[in-house]
This record gives C-alpha cells, sequence and structure tokens, in this order.
C-alpha cells in the first residue's frame, strides 16, 4: 500500500492491544461471524455492531490487557439480560495481540483492500466529487477519472484520483465486476464512456447520468454507432427516486445507496450467474421521471 494503513496506525500507537473477533452467531445479531474489532486501553478500531455488546466486550478486553492474560472467552445472549433485542447469542473471543498478530492483521487488511470491488466515476464535476465523498466511506475502491486536472484538484476524498486525456482506457483496463458511474461534462464523452462499461458485458453497473430523453438518446446512438449495443442493462437515470433535489450531495447519497445494493446482490448473482439485479433497477430507473440534468447542472431534456 502507498500509504500507511488506518490499522497499522492504530497498531503504532497503542503498545498493547486486544483483538476482539465474533467466533460464532446463532440467530438474530448486529454482525456476522468473522467479524473483529481492535481495543486498546484508549482506543478502539472497528466494530463487532455498538450497543451493550459491544461496550461489555471493550470493558472485558480492557481488563485483558490490565491483567496482563493472553486469551479469553464471552458467551453472550443478545436478549433483555444485557438490555438488547436482536434474540441471538454471540460467542467472543478476546486475544491479546503480539507483534507479530498485528502485521499479520494489517497484512491481512491490504488483501482484503485489494479484493474490494472497483467503483469508477467518470467524471470529476460537482456531482462525480460528491460521489467520491461517499464511496469513498464505503467498503470498495473508488476511481475518479476526468480529463479536466482543475476539476481532480478539487476533490478532497481520499480516493484514486486519474488525470486522464482518453477516460476509455481505464473502462478498458478496469478488473470485472467493476461498476462504471459515467458523469462528464460532455454528452458525447458519455456515450463513448457509457458504450464501452457495456461492451464489456462483465460490469456490476453500468450507470449514467441524466434524463429519459438522454437514455433515448443514448439508446439510439448505440443502434446507429456501436452494432445495435443493447441498453438494457444500462442505469440511466441514476439514484432514481421519486425525489428530485438536484443538490449533487443528495444525488450522490441516492447513487451511492444504489451502486452498493447491486454489489451485495452481485455476490448471490455470482453464484447463481444471475444478471437480474442490475436488469431489474435499469428497468425501475427507465420508468421513473429521473432528475433532467448532467453534472455541471445544465438541462438534458
Amino acid at each position: 500500500m502507498a500509504h500507511r494503513s488506518k490499522l497499522s496506525q492504530f497498531f503504532a500507537s497503542n503498545q498493547k492491544v486486544a483483538r476482539v473477533r465474533l467466533t460464532k452467531v446463532s440467530g438474530s445479531s448486529p454482525r456476522d461471524e468473522g467479524t473483529e474489532m481492535y481495543v486498546s486501553a484508549n482506543g478502539l478500531f472497528g466494530t463487532i455492531g455498538g450497543g451493550r455488546l459491544e461496550q461489555m466486550v471493550i470493558d472485558d478486553a480492557r481488563e485483558l490487557l490490565a491483567r496482563g492474560d493472553i486469551r479469553g472467552v464471552m458467551a453472550v445472549p443478545l436478549g433483555p439480560e444485557i438490555g438488547q433485542c436482536c434474540g441471538g447469542h454471540v460467542t467472543v473471543q478476546l486475544t491479546r495481540m503480539s507483534k507479530r498478530d498485528c502485521e499479520a492483521a494489517v497484512k491481512a487488511e491490504a488483501s482484503f483492500a485489494d479484493e474490494l470491488p472497483c467503483v469508477y466515476i467518470l467524471g470529476a464535476g460537482h456531482v462525480g466529487r460528491a460521489m467520491a465523498e461517499f464511496f469513498a466511506l464505503l467498503p470498495v475502491r473508488t476511481i475518479l477519472v476526468d480529463s479536466r486536472a482543475d476539476q481532480l484538484d478539487m476533490c478532497t476524498a481520499p480516493v484514486d484520483i486519474r488525470h486522464r486525456a482518453i477516460p476509455e482506457v481505464d473502462v478498458f483496463n478496469a478488473p470485472s465486476g467493476s461498476a462504471f458511474i459515467v458523469a462528464t461534462h460532455d454528452h458525447g464523452l458519455d456515450f463513448l464512456l457509457a458504450s464501452a462499461a457495456l461492451e464489456r458485458a462483465d460490469a456490476s453497473y453500468v450507470g449514467l447520468i441524466g434524463s429519459k430523453t438522454k437514455r433515448a438518446k443514448f439508446e439510439s446512438w448505440c443502434r446507429k454507432m456501436c452494432d445495435g449495443l443493447s441498453a438494457e442493462d444500462l442505469v440511466c437515470p441514476i439514484g432514481a427516486t421519486a425525489s428530485a433535489d438536484k443538490r449533487p450531495q443528495v444525488i450522490a447519497s441516492f447513487v451511492a445507496a444504489e451502486v452498493m445494493a447491486i454489489l451485495s446482490a452481485d455476490e448471490c448473482a455470482n453464484t447463481s450467474g444471475s444478471r437480474e439485479p442490475i436488469a431489474e433497477l435499469s428497468k425501475v430507473a427507465n420508468n421513473l421521471p429521473g432528475r433532467s440534468f448532467d453534472a455541471a447542472g445544465t438541462q438534458l431534456n
């Protein structure tokens, strides 16, 4: 990794750390089996779901560190006994971490980060930058691409920023299963990038900012210029809801939720080979009025 991870910084700042791991989960629980967090005398990294359960675990982990113990186990019912109503039961393992344990955890974090799905935001205008801020908080690798250096310079989100004269190159070289959100300053470029993403036939999500009118124009353009390329899997408008709010941050929130719903569903779809999630979302988007503007706020219809 090009920079020190937040986890490695946490370990460097805390000499004594306990790892908390959900080793067994039955019934309803805030987090799944295998979830981990790290606890020191004065700090925390990660979460096992919050609430009374997490507070109990934090207290026990800190007591374990204070006593100098190596490990401990907690069996906790998630019911009225602890003031929660999940109804499940969890087994939690507490382990005092050695230097080698910390190094292994950082390595595992880097490996996990490398396997995250990629989200390509093609266009660094107001909406593109707002989307970068949202996706930076989510478990994805976010790449912001634009040919305009001045627009990229205004992005403050901790994402991969790429200044490209030919942004299609990033579409062509993206990993299989990537998500593409097309929101550039130029309709012609929008069409080129959206068609390039669709032609891959392996994208988890292809979204084009615009309206139903813009979608119709894109479909017509595909028939004439792309040998009849189907736009069935295209999501346009993106972030389509009943809301007509055009503020970039509001749009970005809807799009982030839309893309994450698809990426989460794809974990099941990849097993069955189904393309239903994105196909159904495309139908929904095409039947809603959407927002008739581009990334710069220009009317599209």
